[in-house]
């Protein structure tokens, strides 16, 4: 199976390192395109038998699964460089919520997926999104499948719930971040703790938890019920976070569902 990636930002640089590091695609079966070729040539030197493509043409050529890695605007002018040269039997694959698996097929001839990755893919863990199109074949489901699990566990999600499931695998990260800053700054304001002692509690707490969760050992229920003691520190934490969060994660996920709806009205293929 050969595979290519059209765009090598944060996204297609990751799915490029993570794939090749993890094993789950040789470097001598990945093409890779960027319209600054310094940045895969960077990857090249990196990752090693990886061929640095002079067009996007090229890599769409030597590639039977092809991830556009590039923000949903410029998808058409992808596409439209690519039109009347793709095989029936060629996977093009998404990573971007915006553009709709239906709407890829209505655009292309042949077979679709989308991929949504996350950030914590460069750890080898995390989750993967995938949508197949109907046309999608159970060769190239096994192989997305396959890959993917080498790198993170890979979910499928329904089109009506992508945007949602994206805030919480592909943005999580961001947003946990910006969280746990503020946690770390309030540290330092209330009790006086310098930031960086208060960020080194903070990140051996977050993976510590994330090895309590990922070993199946508790859930997050089971987690606050044993660390809150009646009428415990603890519990005195949880009342003031319940009584000042109010709707603060509901503005989140309107925020970003009104934005997933305004991109959706601007992306034409």
């Amino acid at each position: 199976m050969r595979w290519g990636i059209i765009g090598t930002g944060n996204m297609g640089s990751m799915l490029t390192t993570s794939l090749i590091k993890s094993g789950a695609v040789r470097s001598d079966q990945l093409t890779i395109y960027n319209r600054t070729k310094t940045k895969a040539e960077a990857l090249k030197e990196e990752l090693g038998l990886i061929t640095v493509a002079d067009t996007i043409l090229e890599t769409q050529q030597n590639s039977d699964i092809l991830f556009i890695c590039v923000k949903p605007h410029h998808y058409k002018e992808i596409l439209d460089q690519l039109k009347g040269k793709w095989k029936k039997d060629q996977c093009l694959v998404s990573i971007t919520s915006p553009i709709a698996v239906d709407q890829l097929e209505k655009a292309v001839p042949c077979e679709v997926a989308r991929v949504v990755p996350s950030i914590t893919n460069h750890a080898l863990a995390g989750v993967s999104l995938m949508t197949f199109g109907e046309k999608t074949s159970e060769a190239y489901r096994t192989a997305l499948h396959k890959a993917f699990s080498h790198v993170s566990t890979p979910v499928e999600i329904e089109e009506e719930y992508i945007r949602a499931a994206s805030d919480i695998v592909s943005c999580g990260p961001a947003f946990i971040s910006f969280l746990l800053s503020e946690w770390i700054k309030a540290a330092g304001d209330v009790a006086g703790m310098p930031k960086e002692k208060a960020a080194v509690l903070t990140e051996n707490m977050m993976t510590g938890l994330g090895e309590l969760l990922s070993r199946r050992i508790m859930t997050l229920e089971e987690l606050m019920e044993k660390v809150t003691v009646k009428g415990g520190v603890t519990g005195e934490g949880l009342q003031a976070l319940e009584d000042h969060i109010g709707p603060l994660f509901q503005k989140m996920f309107e925020a970003t569902q009104r934005k997933h709806q305004e991109d959706k009205k601007h992306i034409h293929l």
